[in-house]
């Protein structure tokens, strides 16, 4: 299943995506898509539906962030063995985790905008794996059991603040607008192997980061374990995989984003987004 969020920002409906590609209304069914739907079991609802007599949703409207409510938004840092050499730094002896602030979170196409001071602002597309069931101290071999879905996720990044002012990652990870995730949360029965998915990221039309999950150093099923030794996760949380080369960061010299830049980006199977970039003028 393709489950979405469609509306205006904070009057978003539950919604499903069709065979034929309609857009159906799953607010007489379910509240929200949220942590909430999958510990309760009502996904298994949805499942039991007879699409075809939902209301159909004009496909003009705003797409939301694919899950609301989220608890934790977690981000695997250097991850692709190849992004690590672009920015310079050795590939981990364990995953690296910050994270980004939920307040981040935007629908899949909505508008970034820059901090007034930003110069170093990048991109970064993501697999994003959304939590199912309560994982805590979960063994590798029994991870996916606590998967609900999968969902394209771009980390934006602002590298100055980043790398350049003392401290954690988040300064450069939870700016406003920092998180678009969708336009999907695909339910795992349509992903059979989160490790063979395509992963790309196009910048004014030019494909700038092409690569595959199978090239991630720390796979789906290890996060979850290693991330539930040192904090429960909960349904409902966000893990962000990390990026694949291309970013830019990795450019000579870097190339950041400007006003009036397009992002298209998408994975395999999870849809495409696409955003403009603005500037914050107050």
């Amino acid at each position: 299943m393709k489950l979405m969020r469609v509306g205006d920002v904070g009057q978003e409906k539950p919604a499903i995506l069709d065979e034929e590609g309609n857009i159906r209304d799953l607010s007489a069914h379910v509240a929200d898509i949220d942590g909430s739907l999958f510990a309760d079991g009502n996904v298994a609802k949805i499942a039991k539906l007879d699409l075809s007599t939902l209301p159909v949703i004009d496909k003009n409207s705003r797409v939301g962030p694919a899950i609301s409510k989220v608890g934790k938004f977690i981000c695997v840092g250097l991850n692709y063995a190849d992004h690590a050499a672009e920015s310079g730094m050795a590939v981990p002896s364990e995953p690296v985790l910050f994270m980004k602030a939920t307040s981040s979170i935007i629908g899949p196409n909505d508008t970034v905008v820059m901090p007034p001071k930003s110069e170093k602002s990048d991109w970064e597309v993501e697999l994003g794996v959304v939590i199912g069931k309560e994982a805590k101290y979960v063994t590798e071999e029994n991870a996916l059991d606590h998967i609900a879905g999968y969902c394209v996720i771009n980390d934006l990044s602002e590298r100055e603040f980043q790398i350049e002012k003392e401290g954690q990652w988040c300064k450069g990870k939870g700016c406003d607008t920092f998180g678009p995730i969708g336009p999907y949360l695909v339910t795992t029965d349509e992903i059979t192997d989160s490790n063979e998915l395509d992963i790309w990221l196009e910048l004014n039309g030019e494909r700038v980061q092409d690569g595959n999950t199978r090239t991630m150093v720390y796979k789906v099923p290890f996060l979850i374990s290693y991330i539930s030794q040192f904090m429960s996760l909960q349904p409902g949380d966000i893990i962000s995989t990390g990026t694949p080369p291309g970013v830019g960061l990795g450019f000579n010299p870097p190339k950041y984003l400007k006003e009036g830049d397009t992002m298209r980006l998408g994975i395999s199977g999870l849809g495409e987004q696409q955003q403009t970039v603005e500037r914050y003028k107050g």
